[in-house]
């Protein structure tokens, strides 16, 4: 067999290969995936939390995710922290605000989407709730450190965040240093607000699941090559032979 054809044979070998794990990993994502949106489903079937009741099931290290919850407070909105976010396909910021409750604990309270021209306060102070309120939502899990090198730190000198970090955020607009703080976020309800802003219920519940389709092609490609790849290398060998 000709130095040319071993090469290509390799090539046929390591193309199929490749596609194969591409496939292998979409399987893999698709077991992550149907994991996800079980655990979304059978945690929003749950009666509302207190937040003392949301703290103590991650003292015993259960999973709080999507957890339907309640905290009564009152927000100071001049510590709000941004979060830059997508709604609708639309670019704007997730507008975290501290709510401050009867005993005196803060949590931070993702009070929903404004427009990119939204951010400034000045332009939505309508929206801006005074004295008690009560906030229904979902618990989020705070990340205590970047996820990846990929999402950029947190430009705080601009009050623009990349990742959701509590302390950091917190240090908007409060002592931190005099604060204690809840070790979750509430993902307020879609409730209107008045003003319209911010839009409240931009917790993502819907999940697209098309990695079976993915891993399929991926597989069928692996075939394919190795079909066309054995076809045209036959035919090399047997030309060679004449």
């Amino acid at each position: 067999m000709k130095l040319a054809t071993l090469f290509l044979t390799a090539c046929i070998l390591f193309g199929a290969l490749f596609l194969t794990g591409l496939g292998l990993w979409q399987m893999k994502r698709l077991a992550w995936k149907e994991t996800l949106i079980a655990r979304v489903e059978t945690n929003m079937k749950n009666e509302p939390l207190s937040v003392s009741q949301v703290e103590q099931m991650i003292d015993r290290e259960e999973d709080i995710e999507y957890r339907p919850a309640t905290a009564t407070g009152h927000f100071l909105h001049d510590g709000e922290a941004h979060y830059f976010a997508t709604h609708n396909s639309k670019p704007g910021y997730f507008v975290y605000t501290p709510l401050v409750q009867a005993d005196g604990t803060v949590i931070m309270v993702n009070r929903g989407y404004v427009p990119m021209d939204g951010k400034d306060r000045a332009t939505r102070k309508a929206g801006e709730i005074d004295g008690q309120v009560t906030i229904v939502g979902l618990a989020r899990s705070a990340p205590t450190e970047k996820p990846n090198t990929f999402v950029p730190n947190n430009d705080l000198a601009k009050n623009v965040f990349y990742w959701k970090s509590i302390t950091q955020m917190l240090g908007m607009g409060i002592d931190k240093m005099k604060t204690n703080s809840n070790r979750f976020f509430l993902d307020a309800n879609d409730a209107p607000v008045a003003g319209g802003s911010p839009v409240g219920g931009v917790t993502l519940l819907r999940f697209t699941n098309s990695h079976l389709q993915y891993a399929l092609t991926w597989f069928g490609l692996a075939g394919a090559l190795v079909v066309v790849g054995g076809i045209f290398l036959r035919s090399r060998i047997r030309d060679a032979k004449l």
